[in-house]
């Protein structure tokens, strides 16, 4: 007997990218199975379009994309709380819960973490481990294209947490991309006193302002440092957060910063990278820097909870909609759009 297909976007390997039939899921015990009503285009995709990834997280060839909302479609045996029919979406992790990292309350980083890609295309299977700790309902006034925008928000919570981003902050964002934005959005409600943004778009800085960007700077035409420490009267942003991955914007974050802040390394840079550090910014100016990675299933939760209450809208960000045989165009559109943020891939 022939088995059921369906449509999906298969990466054979770097900027090698099908739109083929493969077969449909099937369902096991504690698995779902979902159609996919809308997947988001996330600046990890292009990374991995582009370059690849972190290796031995993806293996080719594979169906790729990770932010997407949907309907049930199958549920498999032992999932009580799950209906055919229900709007969902899911993380794209899900820890053990076991591991010494996961027992420090270090989801993020489990050494067993399972991952699940798979969001372009018509349908996606979601393993039983990320049904139980992973999973939300959508709440029916929300959009599948809003809903799919958890995923990067609660990796901007898990950042904006870690940098104790607070009341009375100014905080400087090197890049206005989504998730430059995102962070903007988020640090606005946390009661920061100001926030400045810095990129080379003035379509995405004027985006910035209607978003409540105190203050820009395009980085073509002023220099970021100089400015940054001119509107804080000499002495640097207490947070500087890096949204864009790049050395060269890492080490920039580093300059400008205030004695005794933070400098937030949000952005993933390429493998093997490196950067330098002046040892007397962190001893005797005892600035604070950190990285993080990725987000937990509770912060998961919480920026669902953030979208579905209007707490942070993330609609602007959504500039375009295409469908899932135009993926390939997607991905290039980002790479050379000065005014796309997000496209919404819809099957």
């Amino acid at each position: 007997m022939s088995k059921e297909k369906m449509k999906a976007a298969l990466l054979y390997g770097v900027k090698d990218l099908r739109v083929e039939n493969v077969d449909k899921p099937k369902v096991g015990p504690g698995e779902v199975l979902v159609k996919v009503k809308a997947a988001t285009t996330c600046g990890t995709d292009v990374k991995i379009f582009q370059r690849g990834y972190v290796s031995g997280v993806i293996q080719y060839p594979t169906v790729f994309g990770h932010e997407w909302a949907g309907d049930v479609a199958e549920v498999g045996e032992d999932v009580s709380w799950l209906k055919a029919g229900m709007r969902v979406r899911a993380g794209n992790s899900a820890p053990c819960l076991r591991c010494s990292m996961c027992q420090k309350g270090n989801y993020n980083l489990c050494e067993d973490m399972m991952w699940l890609w798979g969001a372009y295309a018509e349908y996606i299977k979601v393993p039983a481990r990320m049904v139980m700790v992973n999973m939300q309902e959508i709440p029916p006034h929300l959009s599948y294209e809003e809903a799919a925008i958890t995923e990067p928000l609660a990796c901007v919570l898990h950042g904006i947490e870690k940098a104790n981003v607070g009341l009375g902050d100014t905080v400087a964002i090197i890049g206005a991309g989504p998730i430059g934005l995102l962070h903007l959005l988020t640090a606005k409600k946390m009661g920061v006193e100001r926030v400045i943004i810095s990129d080379l778009v003035d379509e995405r800085l004027r985006l910035a302002q209607q978003l409540g960007a105190d203050e820009v700077i395009n980085a073509k035409q002023e220099k970021p440092i100089e400015k940054v420490r001119q509107l804080t009267n000499g002495y640097g942003a207490d947070i500087v957060i890096e949204a864009i991955g790049f050395p060269a914007t890492w080490e920039q974050a580093l300059r400008m910063v205030r004695k005794g802040g933070t400098v937030l390394e949000f952005g993933g840079c390429p493998p093997e990278t490196e950067i330098k550090v002046r040892t007397e910014l962190l001893h005797y100016g005892e600035v604070t820097l950190l990285g993080t990675f990725h987000t937990t299933p509770a912060l998961f939760k919480k920026a669902l909870n953030l979208i579905a209450s209007g707490t942070i809208n993330v609609k602007p960000l959504i500039t375009r909609k295409m469908k899932l045989d135009e993926i390939k165009d997607a991905l290039k559109i980002l790479t050379t759009s000065k005014s796309d943020l997000k496209i919404a891939v819809l099957p």
